[in-house]
């Protein structure tokens, strides 16, 4: 039996158009001698009657100042893969093949205790195989699975993995049925050396590394999930990102060793980041690491996600998503750090503005002795601009590149980093589609093929 998984995304189950265009790619593949299982997103976008995001605002509609649990929120965010599934069912059905709606309880994925970010255990696929087996085409739920039994919570609770889950759901299905490929099918026709939304003519990359994609996806682009691209390469299972619009070849993502050599792969951005900027100088330096240490327990204890993280002699600084910022402000401001034996006593200041939570403090520690403010500098509305390449990067000469074309085009650079395949320069958001295209046309990337 040779099964090939192939997900489909938002857009491409959004219409009864796309519907039909998707069930006919699933169609061929079976005429071709394949078994399909398919994967499928939510029906659409924010904003459309059955996506997830729509879900969730009638949630919050309810009372927006009481949080919802998460354990039901998770129930209602998979409400949106059951509809697609039944509905994408009844969609081959009616043309004339066999298929039946699966949830991911009901396809054996059994996943953490974690709602709302769940990662896979294990997948009991026995299910799928019968359901293969009596020539039906499984039209899984993606983006959800179910608690693993034995632990503290009861059998059957629905989870969800996390934003572009579906993805992840798709190579986790190829990697346990032992697909011959796992097919993701979007509204672009493959991975892109940038989003064309801010370069409209960037080319399709024909090939890319599993390591290469994983990098482009963590650093903002939304064409494949990291987790996905990551499960791909631990079991070697041929992996295309494809068009359901065109028929484009789309990109294979294959190993190292297909794709030897030196390159820069594409440039990609990230979301809404704030920056802060701690300066540590009034304390002594026997204590800076650990209030450095102090302030990254407390993002870290709390999920928050840190980019662009700097650490000096006389401070520290990281960028945080713009949603996750008020948070770290009330977790930060006004925090009271004790250190050393002595127990000297530090207050932190979010900003230059002294709000009343830290006036307040300052006043309620003053009785204990002196009290030394540690400020951080905070500057909003930014973006990360990344370059991704392979053996490329560690060059002579690229960062200089990439530092001077801003320069010379007027946008600063507030902070930058850099792994083994990308190099990220925090900008102004308001620059992010100069930078993109500049950086694009600076290392040659119309060429990429």
């Amino acid at each position: 039996m040779k099964i090939l998984v192939m997900k489909f995304g938002g857009t491409s189950v959004a219409t009864p158009e796309a519907r039909a265009l998707s069930a006919s790619r699933v169609i061929s593949a079976r005429e071709a001698g394949y078994s399909p299982v398919v994967v499928v997103s939510a029906i659409g976008r924010k904003g459309a009657p059955y996506a997830t995001d729509t879900l969730l605002s009638v949630l919050h509609e309810v009372d927006p100042h009481t949080s919802p649990n998460r354990r039901e929120t998770d129930l209602l965010m998979a409400c949106g893969e059951i509809l697609s599934s039944v509905i994408f069912t009844q969609v081959l059905k009616s043309m004339g093949y066999p298929a039946v709606a699966v949830t991911g309880q009901q396809a054996g994925i059994f996943t953490d205790p974690e709602y709302g970010n769940a990662r896979i255990r294990r997948i009991e696929p026995s299910n799928l195989l019968r359901w293969l087996g009596q020539g039906l085409v499984p039209v899984v739920c993606g983006f959800q699975g179910t608690i693993e039994p034995g632990g503290e919570v009861g059998p059957g609770e629905v989870t969800t993995l996390g934003r572009g889950g579906s993805d992840t759901t798709a190579s986790a299905l190829g990697a346990a049925l032992q697909a011959v490929a796992v097919e993701i099918y979007t509204d672009v026709d493959g991975v892109k050396t940038a989003d064309p939304d801010y370069v409209p003519d960037a080319p399709t990359l024909r090939k890319v590394t599993y390591e290469e994609v994983a990098e482009i996806a963590h650093l903002g682009a939304k064409v494949l999930h990291p987790r996905a691209a990551e499960i791909a390469m631990r079991y070697s299972i041929p992996l295309f990102v494809k068009s359901t619009f065109s028929d484009a070849p789309g990109t294979e993502i294959v190993p190292l060793d297909k794709l030897p050599g030196r390159r820069i792969t594409g440039v990609t951005h990230s979301g809404k980041l704030v920056f802060l900027s701690f300066d540590f100088s009034p304390a002594p330096a026997a204590h800076r690491r650990e209030l450095a240490s102090r302030i990254y327990h407390a993002m870290a204890v709390n999920g928050v996600n840190l980019h662009m993280l700097n650490l000096s002699p006389d401070g520290t600084g990281f960028a945080v998503p713009r949603t996750q910022y008020p948070m770290v402000e009330s977790l930060l401001n006004g925090l009271v750090v004790p250190v050393g034996e002595e127990r000297a006593i530090y207050l932190m200041q979010i900003g230059q503005v002294e709000t009343k939570a830290v006036q307040t403090q300052a006043a309620l520690l003053e009785r204990f002795g002196p009290v030394v403010r540690i400020r951080a500098d905070v500057t909003e509305s930014c973006t990360m601009v990344s370059v991704i390449g392979h053996e490329y990067l560690q060059q002579p000469g690229v960062f200089h590149r990439a530092i001077r074309v801003l320069a010379e085009n007027q946008i600063a650079v507030l902070q930058t980093s850099d792994s083994e395949l990308s190099m990220s320069l925090l900008i102004l958001e308001s620059e992010t589609r100069r930078a993109v295209s500049l950086l694009h046309d600076a290392f040659g990337l119309q060429e990429a093929t």
